[in-house]
């Protein structure tokens, strides 16, 4: 027991810094394609966070990125930037950025250097190599492309729209017309035996 707490407690705190870095995922990705990124930014000072600076990686070509409330984005050639319009990202919490790029062509590794800017005015510069006080992330680059070099999060959107197409062609078959038909001659029918027992 006395050797199992200490490891625990290393295994707590390993995992604790870990998490206070600032990450791009997913770290797995496919040749030439157009992959959803997420940038993680957690804040392990006591002063906000109000500007993060994102490097594109040699090879990968920054397509699109996804508004955040209380951000402003800048492009200037291969660095993209979030910068706070508001308070910025308080002590204890983080904030997820969301882009699209298009992956190197060829198989490797991609690494993302990020700087992170402080309200204090301090800089936390994340292009470490792997194992350092502030490492960059690292993504694998692998495998081939999807069909027509998309995401799969992409083909999911295609999948649901053929969902889509489908259940409309199957609400408008000849099957459906011939019923709506029926329903209305059936409601003539029953008005005209109406009208003529009141005649009656």
């Amino acid at each position: 027991m006395t050797l199992i707490a200490p490891s625990v407690a290393l295994v707590l705190l390993f995992a604790a810094v870990a998490s206070a870095h600032v990450t791009v995922s997913p770290s797995q990705s496919g040749v030439g394609a157009w992959e959803t990124y997420t940038l993680k930014v957690p804040v392990e000072k006591d002063s906000p966070t109000v500007q993060i600076d994102l490097r594109m990686p040699a090879g990968v070509e920054f397509k699109q990125y996804e508004a955040t409330p209380g951000w402003k984005v800048t492009i200037d050639g291969n660095k993209v930037s979030w910068i706070a319009t508001g308070d910025g990202i308080q002590s204890g919490q983080f904030q997820r950025f969301t882009f699209t790029a298009k992956n190197p062509d060829q198989a490797g590794k991609v690494a993302w250097d990020a700087y992170q800017h402080y309200a204090d005015g301090s800089l936390v510069q994340w292009s470490g190599e792997e194992g350092s006080e502030s490492p960059h992330s690292i993504t694998e680059i692998s495998g081939t492309a999807a069909a027509g070099g998309h995401s799969h999060g992409m083909d999911m959107d295609m999948g649901e729209g053929t969902d889509t197409a489908t259940a409309t062609s199957s609400s408008t078959s000849p099957v459906g017309y011939i019923a709506l038909i029926a329903s209305i001659l059936a409601l003539i029918l029953a008005v005209i035996g109406l009208f003529r027992r009141r005649q009656a």
